[in-house]
């Protein structure tokens, strides 16, 4: 299986989640509300999930194996990295010019 896109859907500056995300597998099969999340001095991923009614979360779409988590983790997060530096590069154009 193959990621064939990843869409950093909203980035957040405040707080330890710092995006949403969706990612599509194979142009089939797309895995939306990932969040990126930085906590510790790390970046890891948090697959979508739903509330029980005993108040504990369970996941709807989770990796079954370590390699392909650490896989999918190093995507999002490269892609993560790249959407923050262009939402840097456009807010510097935004900025008036100081004469």
């Amino acid at each position: 299986m193959q990621i064939t896109d990843i869409k950093i859907r909203k980035l957040f500056d405040d707080g330890p989640m710092k995006a949403i995300v969706s990612i599509t597998f194979d142009h089939q099969l797309a895995v939306h509300d990932i969040k990126v999340i930085y906590a510790r001095d790390k970046y890891f991923i948090v697959m979508p999930s739903r509330k029980n009614p005993d108040e504990t979360y369970r996941d709807i779409a989770h990796p079954i194996n370590a390699q392909f988590r650490a896989e999918l983790e190093e995507a999002v997060i490269v892609a993560y990295h790249k959407e923050v530096e262009l939402a840097a590069l456009a807010a510097e154009d935004q900025e008036p010019a100081t004469v």
